[in-house]
């Protein structure tokens, strides 16, 4: 089935369920799905509902699509995300972004867990994507283009808005938390990295490397959205004597002990749309 008829499909059902016409996106990474708490939550449609929606089969991502208010902003939340490991392709990960596009949001907001290949990135700091390397094995956008979704060559010279890092810097700055900005190579797991690999990520300029993000990213660019993502990160790989051996546990534990920094901007930006 084409595309624009399964957007329509699915965009019919959402309506047929809810009233409410998002402002903003957001899409929750692994171990940081507690922001909803935050969320005055209108409605909420299970992923296994939705016509055409994969189901996130990952610990710790929910499944639910909720809209609500979020820091005065009205808001649509992915509490979980897919991922290319997972056995979806590249479409199927990006398809949310592609609806809630349609829906009316004009930002999308990410968030992910990820490694650290920066010797001054330590555990549990926050990064403000401002690049990114792409070393996935596909991308959401080959194949015959629909002019009506996006253009056939969409410019990434600037994926991520630097007016709303310029923002999320100030807040945490504010704040007084440990973050940088740094560059995110996405790579296609589900393992993790050798030290070889976390060497030439190194050498490449990357700070960052993670398994998600740059699809919905691109997909976004495509569409016409102002994109932000933040990142936790939750293990240091670089330099190589510091590697230690990484458990799932373990990542949700860092992610959930920095989560209250994230959502703290996250909810700042969204006080300043």
């Amino acid at each position: 089935m084409p595309m624009w008829n399964k957007i329509t499909q699915t965009l019919d059902y959402i309506h047929s369920k809810i009233v409410f016409q998002p402002e903003t996106g957001i899409i929750l990474g692994t171990g940081l799905g507690n922001l909803v708490e935050q969320v005055e939550i209108k409605y909420q449609l299970p992923y296994s509902s939705i016509p055409h929606f994969p189901l996130a089969t990952v610990e710790s991502h929910r499944g639910r699509l909720l809209f609500g208010i979020l820091s005065g902003r009205k808001v649509v939340v992915m509490q979980g995300r897919f991922h290319y490991y997972e056995g979806y392709t590249m479409q199927q990960v990006t398809y949310p972004v592609r609806v809630m596009q349609l829906l009316g949001i004009k930002e999308l907001l990410i968030s992910n867990v990820s490694g650290s290949i920066n010797p001054v990135f330590e555990k549990g700091d926050i990064v403000l994507i401002e690049d990114h390397i792409n070393l996935l094995a596909d991308n959401p956008l080959r194949g015959r283009n629909d002019e009506s979704l996006g253009p056939r060559f969409p410019d990434m010279s600037e994926p991520y808005s630097m007016r709303l890092i310029q923002i999320a810097c100030q807040i945490a700055e504010k704040k007084s938390y440990r973050f940088h900005k740094g560059v995110y190579a996405s790579v296609s797991g589900p393992n993790l990295e050798t030290k070889a690999e976390y060497r030439m990520l190194h050498r490449a300029g990357a700070d960052i490397v993670g398994m998600s993000t740059v699809p919905e990213v691109i997909v976004g660019v495509h569409c016409g959205l102002e994109i932000f993502a933040i990142s936790v990160v939750t293990d240091k790989n670089f330099p190589l004597s510091e590697i230690t051996k990484v458990s799932a546990e373990e990542v949700i534990n860092v992610a959930k002990k920095a989560e209250p920094k994230m959502t703290e901007i996250i909810c700042g930006l969204l006080r300043e749309l």
